[in-house]
């Protein structure tokens, strides 16, 4: 990216662009990492203030949620309660050929950067990944229909990636499974409940914005109010 294009898009907005690997991580330390806008595929961290969306340059900000404060909203509520019945399970992540088979489905949704296997964000097997994993499978009359992924740090938690097969897409399931891991977050009683990344100009990740109790960073090692991104010029 050229200097010039920076100052078109912000000569305010700080330049940020790092990667990593590491291979074993303390939880303490991904709680941390986390704290300082890292998110990791395996054991690939990266962080950025920008991003590519088609043709434009995005202003890129992590995202968290409190999770003590959180509370659904109506949307949500109506979200929950509409997949009362759907069956969901947690216990170390450990995805075989349904969970691939539900991720080629839902990868059908995608036109660009389409990824190739859930190895793109879980690494080359959760027993390679630096930190505890966790999966949450969603089974409707005991058929896998959505699966998520989230790692554990000491205080703090981070959604990988949620797969859902489209032929169910009115049940809103990339919001439920991230309300099913906020409920394990508040019932493990830890503080953060890390979203992946969203920008400041509209977006596909938009839907993370409505989520309560929710901070961004700020790329100069602070937390605000996610209220406050209406705000940012």
């Amino acid at each position: 990216m050229s200097q010039q294009l920076y100052h078109l898009l912000s000569g305010a907005w700080p330049l940020v662009a790092e990667s990593r690997e590491l291979r074993c991580v303390p939880p303490e330390e991904m709680d941390n990492l986390w704290a300082e806008g890292w998110r990791n595929f395996g054991p690939d961290f990266f962080r950025a203030s920008l991003m590519s969306d088609g043709s434009c340059l995005k202003r890129q900000i992590p995202l968290r949620i409190k999770v003590d404060p959180f509370r659904q909203s109506r949307s949500q509520r109506r979200t929950f309660k509409k997949n009362a019945d759907l069956k969901v399970s947690c216990g170390e992540a450990s995805p075989g050929s349904a969970e691939q088979a539900l991720f080629d489905l839902h990868k059908s949704r995608f036109v660009e950067n389409v990824p190739n296997s859930l190895g793109d964000f879980l690494g080359a097997g959760p027993e390679a990944y630096p930190c505890e994993c966790r999966q949450f499978s969603v089974y409707l009359e005991g058929q896998l229909i959505a699966v998520s992924f989230m790692a554990l740090g000491r205080r703090s938690c981070s959604g990988i990636y949620a797969a859902f097969d489209p032929a169910f897409s009115s049940r809103r399931l990339g919001v439920y499974t991230m309300l099913a891991e906020l409920e394990f977050a508040r019932e493990h009683e830890l503080e953060f409940y890390y979203i992946g990344y969203a920008t400041i100009e509209p977006s596909c990740y938009d839907y993370k914005k409505q989520f309560s109790s929710l901070e961004y960073y700020d790329w100069e090692e602070q937390w605000l109010r996610g209220e406050d991104l209406s705000k940012v010029s």
